[in-house]
């Protein structure tokens, strides 16, 4: 008898699995992420330019990237290296620190109020000039500015000379801009260049641990690097695509772009020679450089520094990088010839980005510096443009007064990342919803399952019914959906949607399922799963499931300890309520009631009664309760104030109504001189305002008007009559 062999075995038809693709700026288009070395990431980040405070835009670029950052490392699992640059070199900086150092001066000298009223009118012209001229939002803050300056000089006439200058802070801005055109070479310390800077880098660090934006692993500042610039310029000229001018160094954009492997403006091509973009890219400094470029496409790296300016000794003389060099030289340095991800907001696509390309690859004498450029969308507020400069942009520090940290991730996570995103009363209630929707599901979940008898685990691997395996299959494909939409451009918006429709799963099962009969091991499977996504994206979660009940706090200690205590008040507080219905005393319902509503959510708890089912138990926390029943109030005053308007227009209405029907009816058309000209022995209009004939059609409708206004008008008489 032949022996028998093993059987052919076939591992089935490959399924295709999503490959994750990042949209490449480079591309125009979605690309599969492919890093240079395996599985380790070369990530470079434009950080900010620290001169104010930290805005909604910077959190709209930070954010987003820390969602891209914490998905590539936590969720696809990849040895990322993120690094961020702070710009503290950088005509905006030097302008602002020279002005608020002269403004300082100027308060700290003045003795002369007359004096001082002549500068703010001196300060009004400058603002004046060319206000015609400007785009529509530069126009509209000089405007501000303008009415200011106006109001604090009316207002000082009044004042003694000390509450003058307290009243000079009000304009501190637009004054100091003015004698910046006067006295900016009274400025020679380069200490003063420096302070300014770091006070900003500090402020802007700590917002950013507010929005629970992890930490760069490398952070570089332009002034540290200045000796690496040098170098990295020169080598640049020796490579034959730079060239000194008159102190500066100009980048030759025509002898780059001659070369074969080279190519100006990989992100934006149609921007090139773009004027405006390009004197923007320069500075606001930066006025004597046409006469020194040999094309108006040449950039500048290293710029000649002017008396008022901070300077660094080179061999060209005394100056200080340009801006689009700083990236280059820092990215270079610590990531070597080739990055995987670079990141940015996509206004600095051009020229900065597609600047610091060419100045990379001129050094490195290669065609590929970036593999993968990222530009997060634009911010914008209500539907208008932000703008720092213009003075048009909300702080971090306000926007946190008014939503949480957690709530302002949401609202990035449910639009992509690459899209313009409008901060908006509308799009915060939209987070504001989504997070009360995560929210209630793990309340939902926890009551649920605290109350599982842990000497009885193996109900919960009890023979599953329909609505198990449903539910099951439901999250299956959850977390297929979820999988698909990262890989899919980072879609958070779509892993939203998809933990959405699973949540709403879970409640259909909650709502139909015996209490006693919950697969508690299923929900808090889901729970888990989802609690795991919402921490990728940068939530902080408790340690197990859901929402920490203290923002400052992610541990569930406090909910531990307390749950016990709050389950055997519960249902002692069930029971008195069954014998006072029993027993039909309102009073002892009432005490039921207070503790519910007052006591309890004061240290927050909260009590959901439900007929036939136990009371749900949620510790959701005191300062969410306290902003739910502000949310409340404020929802309640509004309907209030509506109802109130509503009635106010009704009696204003009512009012004009008996207020017409005193006019004769010959009158009537009369007193609208805005529709007709002429009229007839009965007042019916004959000629409109236009000087136009009344049609028979239209004169039948205002005798239809008119009858029955006179028959208004007679009842009218007769109640004066009846007087």
């Amino acid at each position: 008898m032949a022996k028998r062999s093993q059987p052919t075995w076939s591992c089935g038809k490959m399924s295709d699995t999503p490959h994750l693709k990042l949209f490449n700026s480079l591309t125009r288009k979605k690309e599969i992420f492919i890093p240079k070395n395996g599985n380790k990431v070369h990530w470079y980040s434009c950080g900010p330019t620290v001169y104010d405070a930290s805005h909604m835009g910077h959190a709209r670029s930070y954010i987003t990237f820390d969602i891209l950052r914490r998905v590539l490392k936590d969720y696809f699992h990849y040895d990322v290296e993120y690094v961020m640059n702070i710009t503290d070199i950088d005509d905006k900086i030097i302008k602002r620190a020279r002005q608020l150092h002269l403004f300082e001066e100027y308060v700290k000298t003045a003795t002369d109020k007359q004096i001082v009223q002549k500068d703010i009118i001196l300060a009004l012209g400058d603002l004046k000039k060319d206000v015609e001229q400007m785009d529509p939002d530069k126009k509209v803050m000089t405007l501000k500015a303008i009415e200011k300056l106006t109001s604090i000089s009316q207002l000082i006439e009044g004042l003694s000379l000390d509450d003058t200058k307290l009243a000079l802070n009000e304009i501190k801005d637009p004054l100091g801009a003015y004698l910046d055109t006067l006295n900016s070479e009274d400025v020679p310390d380069n200490s003063i260049f420096e302070s300014l800077p770091r006070f900003w880098e500090s402020n802007f660090h700590s917002n950013m641990t507010s929005l629970n934006i992890l930490p760069p692993d490398k952070l570089s500042r332009v002034s540290e690097y200045i000796p690496e610039t040098i170098a990295y310029i020169e080598t640049i000229i020796k490579n034959g695509y730079a060239y000194e001018s008159n102190g500066s160094v100009y980048f030759d954009v025509a002898a780059f772009d001659s070369k074969p492997i080279h190519h100006y403006a990989k992100l934006v091509p149609e921007a090139y020679g773009d004027s405006k973009s390009l004197q923007d890219g320069e500075g606001d400094l930066t006025t004597s450089a046409v006469n020194e470029k040999r094309s108006p496409n040449d950039f500048a790296l290293w710029k000649k520094s002017k008396k008022g300016e901070p300077w660094w000794d080179s061999s060209w003389g005394k100056g200080r990088p340009g801006w689009h060099i700083e990236c280059s030289v820092m990215a270079s340095c610590i990531l070597g010839q080739t990055l995987d991800i670079h990141t940015g907001g996509i206004d600095l696509k051009f020229p900065h980005h597609d600047n610091e390309i060419a100045q990379a690859e001129a050094y490195y004498n290669n065609e590929e510096w970036v593999r993968y450029f990222l530009h997060s969308g634009h911010l914008t507020i209500s539907g208008c443009k932000m703008s720092k400069s213009l003075k048009n942009f909300i702080t971090i520090e306000d926007a946190l007064k008014n939503n949480t940290s957690r709530q302002l991730r949401l609202a990035f996570l449910l639009h992509s990342w690459k899209d313009t995103l409008d901060y908006s009363e509308s799009t915060m209630e939209s987070a504001m919803a989504c997070e009360k929707l995560l929210n209630e599901f793990f309340l939902n979940v926890k009551n649920v399952t605290r109350r599982n008898d842990v000497d009885k685990l193996a109900i919960g691997y009890s023979k599953w019914l329909a609505s198990e395996i449903e539910l099951s299959k439901k999250f299956s494909l959850c977390k297929l959906n979820v999988h698909a939409a990262l890989c899919d451009n980072i879609d958070t918006k779509a892993v939203l949607e998809a933990i959405r429709e699973c949540i709403s799963a879970c409640n259909v099962y909650l709502r139909d399922c015996n209490s006693s009969a919950i697969n508690h091991t299923l929900l808090l499977d889901i729970a888990k799963y989802i609690t795991e996504i919402l921490k990728v994206f940068g939530i902080k979660t408790a340690d197990e499931i859901g929402f920490p009940v203290s923002e400052g706090n992610s541990s569930n200690d406090v909910e531990t300890i307390v749950t016990p205590y709050l389950n055997i008040l519960s249902d002692f507080r069930d029971s008195v309520r069954a014998i006072a219905r029993s027993i039909g005393s309102k009073d002892i319902l009432i005490l039921c009631d207070k503790l519910r509503d007052e006591t309890l959510p004061d240290n927050g708890v909260r009590l959901e009664d439900a007929d036939g089912k136990p009371t749900a138990i949620k510790f959701v926390g005191r300062e969410a309760i306290l902003r739910e029943k502000k949310a409340k109030a404020k929802a309640e005053a509004d309907k209030l104030a509506e109802k109130e308007k509503k009635k106010k227009e009704q009696d204003q209405a009512r009012a004009k109504k008996e207020e017409l029907k005193k006019i004769h009816p010959k009158d009537l058309f009369k007193l609208e001189t805005d529709k007709y000209s002429e009229f007839d022995e009965n007042g019916l209009p004959t000629i409109d305002s236009q000087g136009n004939k009344i049609s028979k059609g239209l004169t039948k409708k205002l005798q239809k008007i008119q009858s029955t206004h006179a028959a208004q008008h007679k009842e009218y008489l007769e109640s004066i009559d009846k007087i």
